[in-house]
């Protein structure tokens, strides 16, 4: 056994309680599997997975919540990728579809414990994780214009376990640690492997997905392991959409060129998802050891947009009263183009459209290239790679130490198809990239651990280190097609790719930071029954200043069965420098139904100030956990734990703001030239407090039945969010989206039996209902309803090492309540934020081969 591995056994219990114990844990790699290791790890890890153990789920000894997810957990449901995955075995984390919502269609933003997705810190191997390079522009409310790591990179495949810290750790890790922590802890056999073939498609007949993934275990010499992965995922799109009312008026009236329908809502496409991970350790010495471990991902997504009504889609289509927008193409403007032809019920039978304009050289309307208006295709590819290597050991006086450089980037190049930048008139371009944007981090952290006797019932585990870290984002223009301003642009037509404009030559650049942290971690049982710990974090950030944030926790053993924990901690997120420095613009769909080009600038922008934009500033939190732990000697274990988490000063991007000629003049004079074409800004702002409660409760209970073991799990959560405080940027139904996008209540309850060579498995989920403003546009559904899934899987061992696995999720092929009263307006079926999705029953089909 490694001597790192030797000095956590002699203080197990305290060093489960404390956070940066825990973050020893999950960083050092395990590089002899022996029994007797195992036997010994299991004294201290009390395992317990939703479905798959009778154990333990979360670590009874903590003094705050842990979840210890196996990789046998990610195997037993029909998700694919890593968020779903997530969102089956974690009670308090959230995620839904985004079916077209711009960049989330690439990085859906997920949710734990009521907050954002980037009040998540993530961690890989106990080392942070850097951030995608994505803004969630259209978070669905709860993350708009949150940038969150993109754990959907993770290969299944690679792990060995998913350690989830559900308490605010800012103290212990950093900035973003609000909600908690994820730790994704890498597979470090040197022997051994899987190979997996899948196959699943929607009941509809549609999002037909295969997905190839194996992992291999080497030894690195007879004192080491390379451990690869690899994953691969195609998926076809789906559609759950009905015809939109203005689409089929067209039709009606004779217009045969629009598709139906003409909007697709579903899942986009997944052209090509590549996983690539490798783990690496090699001992140096009988007290130190190395350790590299790294990933490349690509994955590129193309999903559907809004469709371009031919009559009113302002500055492509229609001017400003609703004529038809004609063109005159002459150099010297002489051919008197009509601008006064009322569209009718369809322009392409009007006769003064046929004389004057499709049949005249001098005058175009893109009535001519498009005649049944067009529905961009949005997406792009997302690049994600990392590289961390490391030594760790013991120096004299059981002091361990660790060191570390942690680099990562994570880049996504947009494209848009199937439309337009109007102001070229009928020279432009159907497909376009409008812009490529990367996150850039490198971290050296430097850790020491060390117990101290100093008379308490046992020894005072203290860990210290320092970390510094830089981080940059960068912006790189589109092609100048998606941005160009047109010989048409005077005339009325708008300016860059439409849907999503490239991001022009003299806005791209990039900008960086540096900040340093410093902190403490303390904790021991002062006596048999009562462990305390504390933890003390103090950053400093180059570009706002610094800040100290602390923690303290406590786990009591009250009775031989019952324990009870509870923690006080104060926390902060960074704003990023995405959220600070980013333009964007966006698509959006105006509250008349109509479609609108909404510009995200920096909150310091002169424009921005003018509606009440400031520097932002970091967020900062105040969090109350208080649980129960039950372990009972029939083998039922519970843990109850409540949380309470005060959030002030909360980044998000404002409701749109609409702009006046006056705003728009101040936009032209400052050299935006696209400014033209915007209908309203957005900017981030730290405009509102929110308080967050909850209730995590965690059970599971196995007995014998039926001549083989059954194992029983429920996880269940209750959250409820009020906004305490909003300035007028942020929107009444921003506000209820902020409360009630997310279920009130939601649990799962799973059981798990195998006999022989069979394994079967049935799970029931419930969502509770939630508040949903149709498309951010204030067309509030009021109430979509609750629902019940449930998921079935049946397992066969044919030999020891092939195992078939037949099964369905949703598998009474569910869907949310219909959107009877705004389907007709953008053709969405159902309600797009449902906690249950909007595709219905998927079913899939696995093949396991072990070596």
């Amino acid at each position: 056994m490694n001597t790192s591995l030797s000095l956590l056994t002699k203080n197990v219990r305290g060093v489960l309680a404390a956070s940066a114990a825990f973050s020893v844990m999950a960083t050092a790699p395990v590089y002899a599997q022996e029994a007797e290791e195992s036997a010994k790890a299991e004294d201290y890890e009390q395992i317990a997975v939703v479905g798959s153990r009778a154990a333990p789920r979360s670590v009874a000894d903590s003094a705050v919540p842990i979840d210890i997810i196996s990789d046998e957990e990610f195997k037993q449901q029909g998700a694919t990728d890593m968020v779903s995955m997530m969102q089956t075995v974690v009670p308090s984390f959230n995620v839904n579809d985004q079916p077209i919502n711009d960049a989330s269609t690439l990085v859906r933003p997920a949710n734990l414990r009521g907050m954002a997705s980037d009040h998540t810190l993530v961690l890989v191997n106990g080392k942070r994780r850097h951030r995608s390079a994505v803004i969630t522009f259209l978070g669905g409310g709860l993350s708009d214009g949150a940038q969150g790591p993109d754990i959907s990179v993770i290969p299944a495949a690679a792990l060995k376990q998913v350690e989830v810290l559900r308490d605010g750790a800012a103290a212990q890790y950093g900035s973003d640690a609000i909600a908690g922590v994820i730790n994704f802890v890498l597979n470090d056999a040197s022997e051994g492997g899987t190979f997996e073939a899948r196959y699943g498609s929607y009941y509809e007949g549609d999002g037909d997905m295969i997905q190839l993934s194996g992992n291999v275990g080497l030894p690195l010499s007879d004192k080491g392991f390379l451990n690869l992965s690899a994953e691969y995922r195609t998926a076809d799109d789906t559609s759950r959409s009905v015809q939109r009312d203005d689409a089929a008026a067209l039709i009606a009236a004779g217009n045969t060129f629009v598709a139906d329908p003409a909007q697709i809502w579903g899942s986009p496409e997944i052209k090509h998802d590549i996983k690539l991970f490798a783990n690496a350790g090699l001992e140096l010495s009988d007290t130190s050891e190395a350790y590299i471990f790294g990933n490349f991902a690509e994955r590129e997504v193309e999903g559907g947009f809004y469709f371009r009504n031919p009559h009113t889609r302002s500055q492509v289509y229609a001017d400003p009263d609703g004529n038809l927008l004609v063109a005159d193409l002459t150099d010297d403007m002489s051919g008197n183009c009509p601008n006064d032809i009322a569209p009718g019920t369809n322009v392409l039978t009007n006769q003064r459209y046929i004389d004057e304009v499709a049949n005249n050289p001098d005058c175009f309307a893109f009535n001519e290239m498009l005649p049944g208006g067009f529905t961009p295709r949005f997406g792009g590819t997302v690049t994600d790679m990392s590289l961390v290597f490391g030594t760790k050991g013991e120096l004299d006086n059981d002091i361990t130490y660790d060191v570390s450089l942690n680099l990562g980037q994570n880049e996504v190049d947009f494209a848009i198809s199937n439309t337009i930048n109007p102001s070229l008139g009928p020279e432009t371009p159907t497909s376009f990239s409008p812009g490529r944007y990367t996150q850039s981090e490198q971290t050296l952290d430097i850790d020491f651990t060390k117990p101290f006797d100093v008379g308490l019932y046992e020894p005072l585990f203290v860990a210290t280190g320092f970390q510094y870290r830089n981080e940059s984002y960068e912006s790189v223009a589109g092609d100048t097609a998606s941005y160009e301003i047109g010989p048409l642009a005077t005339q009325g037509f708008g300016i860059g790719s439409n849907g999503f404009p490239g991001l022009a030559a003299d806005s791209q650049g990039r900008v960086s930071r540096n900040n340093i942290a410093l902190y403490i971690d303390a904790e021991a049982y002062i006596t048999e029954n009562f462990m305390l710990a504390g933890a003390l974090r103090y950053e400093d950030f180059s570009d706002f200043g610094d800040t100290t944030k602390g923690k303290i926790a406590f786990r009591w053993q009250a009775l031989e069965n019952i324990a009870f924990r509870g923690a006080f901690s104060t926390g902060f997120k960074a704003p990023t420098l995405g959220q600070s420095n980013v333009r964007n613009v966006t698509t959006a769909f105006g509250t008349g139904g109509e479609l609108i080009d909404r510009a995200t600038l920096p909150p310091t922008d002169p424009v921005s100030q003018l509606k009440g934009g400031e520097q932002l500033t970091p967020e900062e939190s105040e969090s109350i956990t208080f649980g129960v732990v039950a372990d009972f000697e029939n083998g039922l274990f519970i843990t109850a734990d409540y949380y309470n988490i005060e959030l002030t000063d909360r980044i998000s991007t404002a409701s749109g703001i609409a702009l006046t000629e006056e705003d728009i003049a101040t936009l032209l004079a400052q050299g935006i030239n696209d400014a033209s074409s915007f209908s309203e800004i957005s900017f981030f702002t730290n405009d509102f407090d929110t308080t967050t409660e909850g209730l995590d409760v965690v059970a599971n209970y196995s007995m014998e039945m039926m001549g083989g073991e059954t194992k029983f799990s429920l996880a269940y959560n209750w959250t409820s969010t009020e906004v305490d405080r909003a300035s007028e940027n942020i929107s009444p139904e921003r506000i209820r989206m902020l409360e009630d996008n997310l279920p009130a209540v939601r649990y799962s309850a799973t059981a798990n039996h195998t006999n022989g060579d069979w394994r079967f498995l049935a799970r029931l989920n419930y969502y509770g209902s939630i508040f949903e403003d149709h498309l951010d546009s204030a067309l509030p559904i009021d109430k979509v309803g609750s629902e019940f899934t449930v998921d079935l899987e049946v397992a066969y061992n044919f030999t020891e090492e092939f195992t078939v696995t037949v099964g369905a999720k949703n598998a009474f092929d569910e869907y949310p309540d219909e959107n009877t009263q705004y389907a007709g307006i953008a053709g969405s079926l159902y309600p797009t934020t449902s906690p249950i999705g909007i595709n219905g029953g998927f079913y899939y089909l696995r093949g396991v081969y072990t070596f």
